[in-house]
């Protein structure tokens, strides 16, 4: 499966800052500025790591396809989620975290109030109409210190952000192409997912959507 990236930026709109809870915010438009650099980035890592659904523990296979870059990367199969410096499907490295994706990311988290963010992983999941995430907790890193960032690309999405049980009511948030997500502190272990995408035709990214979700992890 191939990324279908196009160098073209959008103009940018004046970024405004939303806070949903006590330490979660998105940055309406934030990543807009930073795409000429992004998205020919992206395109180099998905050459290098192709995306691919993978499999959950329990035997399911994930609607989202997905890879990753840095220096680890969030993976799955039938042993359990996990972190690893090694891409399963080939055995080497993932691609190197692209510098603006690392600068993107700092900045975004240091204008949510966290300074000093240090990415060492990205997510990068592909979403076609009908994909989703379940409700969950980022919850394979070695610490909770460090914030995490999550930018959206393409068609809009739906996200859940929930409470700290499973249970607990979820807020549904618009994602537009360039927002940025950051959540972090008291907030951290929020459960949280994205709705079933709907049909639709990007302008710039086609029929899909993309998010690069940015952690420390190690």
């Amino acid at each position: 499966m191939t990324l279908n990236l196009f160098a073209e930026a959008e103009l940018a709109q004046p970024p405004r800052r939303e806070q949903l809870a006590t330490q979660t915010f998105v940055l309406r438009g934030f990543a807009l500025p930073w795409l000429q650099a992004l998205l020919p980035a992206l395109r180099q890592v998905v050459a290098a790591a192709p995306l691919r659904r993978m499999v959950t523990p329990g035997g399911f296979t994930m609607s989202v396809a997905l890879t990753n870059c840095g220096s680890l990367g969030w993976t799955t199969d039938r042993q359990g989620y996990r972190y690893s410096p090694l891409n399963p499907a080939t055995a080497q490295p993932w691609p190197a975290l692209p510098d603006c994706l690392r600068e993107l990311a700092q900045q975004a988290a240091a204008a949510a109030g966290f300074a000093d963010f240090n990415p060492d992983a990205c997510l990068i999941n592909r979403y076609v109409p009908g994909a989703r995430m379940s409700l969950h907790q980022d919850k394979n890193e070695r610490d909770y210190a460090a914030p995490i960032v999550s930018i959206s690309l393409g068609l809009p999405a739906l996200f859940q952000l929930g409470g700290a049980q499973r249970s607990d009511p979820s807020l549904k948030v618009p994602l537009l192409h360039g927002d940025v997500m950051v959540w972090g502190g008291v907030d951290r272990l929020r459960f949280h997912g994205v709705l079933p995408l709907k049909e639709g035709v990007h302008e710039v990214m086609g029929a899909q959507r993309i998010n690069l979700t940015l952690r420390q992890a190690g």
